[in-house]
């Protein structure tokens, strides 16, 4: 017993003089406070396109009562066509609790828009995103279009790509390429997304933009780098609702 308790204390003696590698639970910088974004994305029936638009624009103040609508838009190319992409903002979960509840008890919400449209949607697809911390939401200069580019990265986080792809979105920016509205990270739904919003004054000017942007050192370099963590990509063309905040 005495033997084995001298190799015991030799061996914890041992152990603390070895080198402790810790990791770190985080994956890369956090927001500073609690406002997130809910991104939704309807699928509607080709026929109900337009009568549920214009139900909206007669009704949508009845939304925005509850809470703030950031933008609305028709999807014109990427992917399936009669889909809108909208997105609300929220203080914190709590809020967006608060005010489900109380769209839920709106009798002036339910019966003019909800109850009579909702055969008009397929279906729908929701995230919950927050800005990354390098960015502010932006507000475009005057009215034009948008585009939604949405990059699935690989597993690991900002911790991981963060740095890469932050220089990769600054490249176009600082070059005066696009405008850019707002960087998003996906908390639920497909993780290690990240949505990049942008502006453009038409779609002319933002192909014209993107050709100069792909003969530019400085933006391949840095898109480039990013791409090595990249797993695919998707883009969609937005054009703004005449109800939209974002026009």
């Amino acid at each position: 017993m005495l033997a084995l308790g001298s190799c015991l204390r030799k061996a914890l003696a041992l152990r603390a003089l070895a080198p402790q590698v810790c990791s770190p639970f985080a994956t890369g910088p956090r927001q500073s406070d609690g406002t997130l974004y809910e991104f939704r994305t309807y699928f509607l029936k080709s026929s109900k396109t337009k009568e549920f638009l214009e139900n909206l624009k007669k009704n949508v103040h009845l939304r925005t009562a509850h809470s703030e609508l950031i933008g609305y838009w028709s999807v014109e190319f990427g992917g399936r066509t009669n889909k809108v992409f909208h997105i609300w903002k929220y203080d914190n979960f709590a809020h967006r609790t608060a005010v489900r509840k109380a769209l839920a008890n709106d009798k002036a919400w339910q019966e003019q828009f909800l109850i009579p449209n909702l055969t008009s949607i397929d279906k729908q697809e929701i995230e919950i995103t927050y800005l990354v911390p390098w960015c502010k939401l932006g507000k475009p200069p005057k009215e034009g279009v948008y585009e939604l580019a949405t990059f699935q990265m690989k597993p690991g986080g900002p911790a991981l790509w963060g740095d890469a792809f932050k220089r990769a979105v600054n490249a176009h920016v600082d070059l005066g390429y696009s405008t850019l509205v707002g960087v998003f990270h996906t908390e639920y739904g497909a993780l290690n997304r990240v949505h990049v919003l942008w502006w453009n004054e038409s779609a002319d000017s933002r192909a014209a933009g993107r050709h100069r942007s792909h003969e530019d050192p400085r933006v391949v370099a840095a898109v480039r780098e990013s791409v090595n963590y990249l797993e695919s990509q998707q883009n969609m063309f937005l054009i703004p609702t005449s109800f939209s905040p974002l026009k």
